[in-house]
C-alpha cells in the first residue's frame, strides 16, 4: 500500500492526511469531555441553588475548609446597613443600565456578610428614593453565595471614591466601609432570592444567572467537521491524482 502511494505520488499527502485528521479529532474528543465536565458542573450548581437553604456559619467553615460552595443556598439574619450600601455596575434586559446594591448585614456576632439585595436602575440609585425599601431591624434573607472575583483583562477599574464597583471585589467593599478597622468578614456574598420581595419593590432580588457558557458541544462538531472535510478533500485529490497522474 505504501509501495502503490508513494508511486502515485500520495505517500506525504495521506501522511499529512492522517496526522492533520488526528489533531482535529483529538480536539473534539477533548471538547466532548469538556461538555462532560461542564454538564456535571451544572447539575451541581443546580441541586445546590435548589435544596433547603443551610445556616450561613455552615457554609462558612465548609468554604474556610476548602470545600466549593458557590451557588449554595444559604439563610442569615441580621440588620442591614443601609447607609453603607455599595453599588455594582450591572444592565438588566427590562430596565436597563443600573446596579446591584450591596449591602453589609451585621449578624448577632458582630460578624458581617455582604448581601447583594438586586436590582435598581441607574434613576434609583440613590437611596432616599426607594426609602421604603431600606428594611430596618432583624431581617431574614435567603440567597445563594457568591464568591469574590478577579477582573478580566478589559474590565474597569473599580471606582471606590464614587462607589460605583465594576467586579465583586471583597476586601475593597470592606476596607472601603470600614477602613482598617473591619470585622469579622464572612468570605463570601450572598445573592438574595427574589421573594419575598422588598418593599416599595427595589432592590430586585434574583439576580444570580445560574447559566454557565457551555459550547463544547458545537466546539465538537467542529473539530470533527473538520477533520471529516480534511479527510473528503484527500480522498477526493487522490481519486483525482489516481485516474489522471501526472506526466
Amino acid at each position: 500500500m505504501l509501495t502503490t502511494l508513494k508511486s502515485k505520488g500520495l505517500l506525504w499527502p495521506a501522511i499529512m492526511t492522517v496526522a492533520g485528521a488526528a489533531i482535529l479529532i483529538a480536539f473534539g474528543t477533548w471538547q466532548m469531555q469538556r461538555l462532560a465536565w461542564k454538564q456535571g458542573v451544572l447539575a451541581d450548581i443546580s441541586q445546590r441553588a435548589h435544596v433547603d437553604p443551610v445556616a450561613v456559619t455552615r457554609a462558612e467553615q465548609s468554604k474556610r475548609a476548602g470545600e466549593d460552595v458557590e451557588y449554595l443556598r444559604v439563610k442569615i439574619g441580621g440588620q442591614l446597613l443601609h447607609d453603607k450600601e455599595r453599588h455594582l455596575f450591572a444592565f438588566d434586559s427590562k430596565y436597563g443600565p443600573g446596579y446591584h446594591v450591596f449591602t453589609p448585614l451585621k449578624r448577632a456576632d458582630g460578624s458581617i456578610v455582604f448581601v447583594n439585595r438586586g436590582f435598581v436602575p441607574s434613576e434609583l440609585r440613590d437611596p432616599a428614593k426607594r426609602e421604603s425599601g431600606q428594611v430596618a431591624g432583624e431581617v431574614e434573607i435567603v440567597g445563594l453565595v457568591r464568591g469574590p472575583e478577579k477582573p478580566r483583562t478589559f474590565t474597569p477599574e473599580n471606582d471606590v471614591a464614587d462607589n460605583i464597583w465594576y467586579w465583586r471585589d471583597l476586601d475593597g467593599m470592606a476596607v472601603s466601609v470600614f477602613g482598617q478597622e473591619i470585622p469579622r468578614l464572612i468570605p463570601f456574598f450572598i445573592d438574595a432570592e427574589a421573594e419575598p420581595r422588598v418593599p416599595g419593590a427595589w432592590p430586585k432580588g434574583g439576580v444570580t444567572r445560574l447559566e454557565l457558557p457551555n459550547r463544547h458541544l458545537e466546539y465538537a462538531i467542529t473539530w470533527y467537521g473538520l477533520a471529516a472535510a480534511l479527510i473528503a478533500v484527500f480522498a477526493a485529490y487522490a481519486f483525482s491524482h489516481w485516474r489522471h497522474p501526472a506526466a
